[in-house]
């Protein structure tokens, strides 16, 4: 008897879900971006939005809530209704969140639905022209040899190119001095003019500088190598277990139903498949990823797991 009442509420739950989500959307759908207009996850959230609106019908809108690290707006896209109707692009910020702040206000893997990972690119290991330096395995002799000497730039203190250098750090098993700047213009800045010596940049922000020979660029965090940059070579190659991928997804807050995740899924999978979002992205570094939400949950929950052992190893924390 507890059995088909079980079955039937669960039925009664699967088809409520399933209308719900032939007739959405039925108002316009909010994608929070937890960071400033103008970076990487605007620039992705712009993209992806166009051929949503136009597929279901219904506008796609762009909301910028940055701060603390975009802990805030991932707090008030998870903490909102699990209906569909607000969406959260993230980076990898999302997963090295919960080690970084214990104050968090939300459970990173438990109050959200993943819905589709979207794109991946690499980092790229970068140095000044004046460091004596053309290789991964130079870089490492080099640093070896003055223990602390060199000097990185990152993004801020606990953000993702923190995280990245301070775990090429540890593969290579060199010892580096940080220094934190307030994004990524102002660390590239000072790297091209030698105020620091070495940086882990997004391929975005790096490319046209290493093509320009203003930074020199070593190689690639990715497990294949950049086709922007056929000839760089992946760290991987140069005899070191590093991976970093610099890559965005979407996620909704817990609670939305399955049939609406997977409509978001299966739409936003045609939107970066399509040659013109390829071609979009392929500027900044970056190709299409997709695939299902579970494949999605797989990266988050290891990516949180990974990062939680570099804030513990580099003992890296937030003032």
């Amino acid at each position: 008897m507890r059995y088909s009442i079980w079955f039937a509420a669960t039925a009664l739950c699967t088809a409520s879900g399933m209308a719900q989500a032939q007739n959405y959307p039925e108002k316009p759908v909010r994608i929070i971006v937890p960071f400033a207009p103008g970076g990487g996850s605007d620039f992705i959230a712009r993209a992806i939005s166009p051929p949503l609106t136009k597929a279901l019908g219904q506008q796609f809108i762009i909301d910028n809530r940055p701060g603390a690290g975009s802990t805030l707006g991932s707090e008030i896209a998870l903490k909102s209704p699990g209906d569909g109707y607000t969406l959260l692009l993230i980076s990898g910020s999302f997963t090295t969140a919960p080690s970084l702040y214990k104050n968090l206000k939300y459970d990173t893997l438990n109050d959200m639905a993943p819905v589709i990972q979207t794109e991946n690119g690499p980092y790229i290991i970068t140095v000044h022209p004046s460091l004596p330096v053309k290789t991964v395995k130079q870089l490492v002799a080099l640093a070896k040899s003055k223990p602390t000497e060199i000097n990185f730039a990152s993004t801020g203190n606990g953000g993702i190119t923190h995280l990245a250098s301070e775990l090429f750090a540890m593969r290579t098993g060199i010892k580096i001095t940080h220094i934190p700047y307030k994004g990524t213009g102002p660390g590239v800045i000072d790297t091209l003019a030698g105020h620091t010596q070495m940086m882990v940049a997004a391929a975005a922000a790096a490319m046209g500088h290493v093509k320009s020979g203003r930074l020199r660029g070593l190689a690639v965090s990715s497990p294949k190598r950049l086709s922007a940059l056929p000839d760089m070579p992946t760290v991987m190659e140069s005899g070191y277990k590093y991976e970093v991928n610099n890559w965005h997804g979407v996620i909704a807050p817990k609670g939305v139903p399955r049939a609406i995740i997977d409509k978001l899924n299966s739409e936003i999978n045609k939107a970066i498949k399509d040659p013109d979002f390829a071609k979009r992205i392929s500027s900044e570094g970056l190709e299409p990823a997709g695939g299902t939400p579970e494949a999605f949950a797989v990266l988050l929950k290891r990516e949180v797991a990974e990062w939680a052992e570099v804030v513990r190893q580099a003992k890296v924390t937030i003032n």
